[in-house]
């Protein structure tokens, strides 16, 4: 089953994509903000897919995402932007981002987006565990 890394500095936004993902049966790590993501990858984890914010305090997805990219080299990243945030996503493209979403994250859009963009045979389980480095 397909392990996601979900970056925002929201908690909001982190608790609503992790239920949502892991009642698709998918396994999630998160993180509060592009730091955090970073020690996260350093350490060792390797995600499927990340989707990470582009605004957060201490390090921002823009900076994250090339930093990322240097680990995950194939992995698909995906922005998470606001309607807004149109230069974003350009920039996001070029540090490196594989594509957007607009938030607020719709169901079938997210539900398109993971068929997209993981891997053959990374399908979600019937059954799955989160796990967040900040224990919630």
């Amino acid at each position: 089953m397909a392990l996601i890394l979900v970056v925002d500095d929201s908690s909001t936004m982190r608790r609503s994509l992790q239920m949502s993902l892991e009642l698709s049966g998918y396994r999630v790590v998160t993180a509060p903000d592009g730091q955090a993501a970073l020690e996260l990858l350093q350490q060792g984890l390797r995600p499927d897919l990340m989707l990470t914010d582009i605004v957060m305090p201490r390090l921002d997805g823009l900076k994250l995402i090339p930093q990322a990219r240097q680990i995950l080299r194939f992995t698909p990243i995906i922005a998470l932007t606001t309607q807004g945030q149109r230069a974003q996503r350009e920039q996001a493209r070029q540090a490196g981002a594989t594509a957007w979403l607009v938030k607020p994250v719709g169901g079938t859009e997210l539900a398109q987006l993971l068929r997209n963009y993981l891997p053959v045979g990374a399908a979600p389980a019937t059954s799955a565990t989160g796990a967040s480095p900040e224990g919630g």
